[in-house]
C-alpha cells in the first residue's frame, strides 16, 4: 500500500485553514486513522463550538478513508510499546496506536509531532 496517514495535528491544522497543509493534503493520497477520529471527537467534545467540529468531523469521515485496527495493529502497538518503554522514551498511547496503524499498513505519518521520532521504521514526513 501506498500514501499517508494523517495525524490529529494535521487535521486540525487544516480545520484552522493552514495554507501549507492544505497545499500538502491536496497533493497527496491520504487516509486516517481510527484513533485520530477519536482524538478529534474528544477535542469536540470539550470545544465551545461543539456542533461545528462534530460537523466537521462527520464531514471528514464521509470524504475520506478511514484506516480501522486489527490484530496486527495490536501487535505492531505491543511492540512500539515495548520499544519505547526499553528506551525510556514513553509518548501519548494513542500516539502508539497511530504508528501501529502507519508501520502496519506501510505508509508514512504525517505529523508535526516530534516525540514519533522515537519509533523505530516509522516513516515521517513533518510539515514544519
Amino acid at each position: 500500500m501506498s500514501g499517508n496517514v494523517l495525524d490529529t495535528n494535521i487535521i486540525i491544522d487544516w480545520f484552522r485553514g493552514d495554507e501549507k497543509t492544505k497545499s500538502f493534503l491536496t497533493n497527496f493520497d491520504f487516509e486516517i486513522p481510527i484513533f485520530v477520529i477519536g482524538e478529534l471527537f474528544y477535542g469536540a467534545e470539550n470545544s465551545l463550538n461543539r456542533e461545528i467540529h462534530f460537523k466537521q468531523i462527520t464531514k471528514l469521515t464521509e470524504e475520506f478513508s478511514i484506516i480501522n485496527s486489527t490484530e496486527e495493529t495490536a501487535g505492531a502497538y505491543a511492540s512500539i510499546k515495548s520499544s519505547l518503554k526499553r528506551k525510556g522514551k514513553p509518548i501519548p498511547e494513542n500516539d502508539i496506536w497511530i504508528a501501529a496503524i502507519a508501520i502496519e499498513n506501510n505508509k508514512s505519518l504525517v505529523t508535526n509531532d516530534q516525540h514519533f521520532s522515537f519509533i523505530q521504521d516509522l516513516k515521517i514526513i513533518n510539515l514544519k
